[in-house]
């Protein structure tokens, strides 16, 4: 008698095996455009190389319409910091659009001098060559200490001595300069040599001083608590730097100006 095994029959009534297959891979622009506007800004800095500290200008990096999304996106994140303070958003109307709120501050204000291009400035031949000191201010400034995002607020005088060679710019140009560039979070001692960076490369003196005198609330509001303390500091370039006497005479009419 055979032992054969038979192969059994496949029954009539067999599930069919079920075939799967992935789903299709996202383009990189889909891909990209799923990620956070803050993950898709900090690639294009990576990819060119280009330094995004707190007081640098990133405008070049943020298309169009962007800012919108990342202004979103401050705003969960402060919603979210707000919730760990164990701050009822939700129930206290004190506090229920303060996320938003300081959203824009952040991005449309305090700190535009990062997202927002460089000021439009119209500068003029120097026609008359004129070669005699110049100065402006006090210029009222305000800025944001980078350790503790708490307000810095002084005054800027800024002191040129042209050259025939020099562009002229217009005086509210200078405060528009100033305010592009203190509105970031920074530390003062870097804030002056960038305000002049930016001027020395608009006008071309053969001379430049800033000096910028400001109230720090990271010592007033918190730390120490001393409401008294100011920090001084100046930059000083080209003629200023070997001249004592042209520099002892934009110091003594500073000092005048600012108690006049």
């Amino acid at each position: 008698m055979s032992t054969d095994l038979a192969t059994p029959a496949l029954r009539s009534d067999a599930a069919p095996a079920l075939r799967t297959s992935a789903a299709p891979a996202l383009r990189p622009q889909a891909a990209a455009a799923l990620q956070p506007a803050s993950d898709r800004i900090r690639r294009r800095l990576r990819e060119a190389g280009q330094r995004f500290h707190a007081n640098d200008n990133i405008a070049a990096f943020v298309p169009a319409g962007e800012l919108d999304e990342l202004r979103a996106e401050v705003q969960a994140h402060l919603r979210a910091a707000l919730d760990a303070l164990v701050i009822d958003t939700a129930h206290d109307h004190n506090t229920a659009d303060t996320a938003r709120r300081v959203a824009k501050m952040f991005v449309d204000e305090v700190f535009a001098g990062r997202y927002q291009p460089p000021p439009a400035v119209t500068s003029f031949p120097n026609a008359a060559q004129l070669n005699e000191l110049m100065i402006v201010g006090p210029l009222a400034v305000r800025s944001a200490c980078s350790h503790h995002l708490c307000p810095i607020v002084g005054r800027v005088w800024i002191g040129v001595l042209p050259n025939a060679a020099s562009d002229l710019i217009g005086l509210s140009k200078y405060a528009r300069l100033a305010d592009w560039i203190m509105s970031r979070p920074q530390i003062q001692e870097e804030a002056v040599v960038m305000l002049a960076d930016e001027i020395e490369r608009r006008v071309r003196p053969d001379g430049l001083a800033v000096v910028m005198q400001a109230d720090h609330f990271c010592m007033h509001w918190r730390g120490v608590k001393d409401e008294h303390a100011r920090m001084t500091n100046s930059v000083m370039r080209g003629a200023f730097l070997k001249d004592a006497s042209l520099r002892r005479e934009f110091l003594d009419l500073m000092a005048r100006g600012a108690h006049g």
